[in-house]
């Protein structure tokens, strides 16, 4: 199996600018597309991003698109989301996911799940 690790999180200002990492153990990373969700308290999780095996098409839910970037290095077996532009909204659990199926905004597709991080965007 895939076990996901993410870090990164913290307590950033409105604005500011943060960058997750989600290393990956096992020998078949390259072999997975990559997802981000988020969660926030008493709502559902949340498709934020996904990137495909290659790190070439990159697909973003219309309230991240432009702000953050997903991205991947295969031979460090980690995948990585830059986010700018910091919101209150996106205050949340972020989580990093690993499929081998088509459906990548969908939590469904995905085999694999890393702890979560916080990411906590203040006033």
């Amino acid at each position: 199996q895939v076990q996901l690790v993410e870090s990164g999180g913290g307590l950033v200002q409105a604005g500011d600018s943060l960058r997750l990492s989600c290393a990956a153990s096992g020998r078949t990373f390259s072999t997975y597309r990559m997802g981000w969700f988020r969660q926030a308290p008493g709502k559902e999780r949340e498709f934020v991003a996904a990137i495909s095996r290659n790190g070439v098409n990159t697909l973003y839910a219309e309230s991240v698109k432009g702000r953050f970037t997903a991205s991947r290095e295969n031979a460090k077996n980690t995948v990585y989301l830059q986010m700018n532009s910091l919101k209150l909204e996106d205050t949340a659990v972020y989580y990093c996911a690993a499929s081998s199926s088509i459906g990548a905004t969908f939590p469904g597709a995905y085999d694999y799940w890393g702890q979560g991080t916080q990411v906590t965007v203040s006033s």
